[in-house]
């Protein structure tokens, strides 16, 4: 808890991140069918089939029920929340607040755009305006259709609540994206798990898979996977780009911002792992977007020696608490 309080050992950028802003592309449609817009953390543009698709929205500049206290963003959104395209729905994978942000969702509220959301996050949305009747609750394995695109919530081993009082009385997902064409898997929060095996033998083959990298450490290996354990979990799903993301927007755990980059870049370019690591706002297509561009290296903040991870897909323990 020390560790995680404190200022410690460049877990903050050097200096500003270099962002894309994506409007100017936003505006042409994607040549393949699939692009995919990282706009910081795991809030992802997804435009797939012709639909367009927002996940874990958050425009807010706290991940933090104070809007005084609490992780800070370390760069602005690449583009403003009323400049994204229109949007044939909005999906929140589980109610942590670098996940579910009721500035953003206020925002959004007063549009028409659907929700579709793990089981009982919908609560949440109604209280911040919401209308029930744009809200989907899915369990895991159930699907929703949207404009000919199947959306189907997935198993995450991860937990959930905002306060000490509502710990895991709402559901954490992964989300799939199936259109005629393409397919995208957005693998949220989770440690690592068997059942990605499971994805991959219901809803593979992947034309992108998007995981998690950061806010980990060892000791969360239930929760949240890092680099190491990631790339475990994409060899399990085989097949896809791998877009790293829940790293690069808050300091969040005890490793350096840029630990997490570095490390998959390390071990996955060896291997074979078609990465694609746009900088934040880059508009990217998976058929045509495979590298790596190690952007990071410019902003500095020195990453010392990696942290060793712990393959932890056997544990069944109960985490009682854990920064998310």
């Amino acid at each position: 808890m020390r560790e995680l309080l404190g200022a410690g050992v460049g877990r903050i950028p050097a200096g500003p991140l270099p962002l894309v802003n994506p409007i100017a592309q936003w505006a042409k449609r994607p040549e393949s069918g699939l692009r995919v817009t990282w706009l910081g953390h795991s809030t992802l543009l997804i435009e797939l089939d012709g639909v367009r698709v927002l996940t874990d929205p958050v425009w807010g500049n706290r991940a933090s029920p104070l809007p005084f206290a609490g992780p800070k963003r370390f760069h602005p959104p690449p583009a403003p929340l009323a400049a994204v395209p229109p949007l044939d729905a909005v999906i929140v994978s589980h109610d942590h607040y670098d996940h579910l942000d009721r500035p953003t969702i206020r925002v959004l509220a007063k549009t028409r755009v659907p929700f579709i959301t793990s089981l009982g996050v919908g609560a949440h949305l109604e209280r911040w305006g919401v209308p029930a009747k744009r809200i989907t609750e899915l369990d895991w394995w159930e699907t929703t259709e949207l404009k000919g695109v199947s959306i189907t919530a997935g198993p995450a081993q991860h937990f959930s609540g905002r306060g000490i009082h509502n710990r895991n009385t709402t559901l954490w997902s992964s989300f799939h994206l199936r259109g005629p064409k393409h397919s995208v898997l957005f693998g949220a929060d989770t440690g690592l798990t068997n059942e990605y095996m499971d994805l991959a033998q219901r809803l593979g083959p992947f034309d992108m898979v998007a995981l998690e990298i950061g806010a980990y450490h060892p000791a969360w290996g239930d929760i949240h996977m890092g680099p190491v354990n990631a790339l475990t979990a994409y060899g399990m799903l085989n097949s896809g780009a791998f877009l790293p993301i829940h790293w690069g927007t808050f300091n969040l755990a005890i490793h350096p911002w840029n630990e997490p980059p570095e490390t998959l870049v390390r071990l996955g370019t060896p291997a074979g792992v078609p990465l694609v690591m746009p900088r934040i706002g880059q508009p990217v297509e998976p058929s045509r977007s495979i590298g790596v561009d190690p952007w990071w290296r410019s902003v500095g903040g020195g990453a010392p020696e990696p942290l060793e991870e712990v393959e932890t897909i056997e544990s069944e323990t109960p985490v009682e608490w854990m920064p998310d």
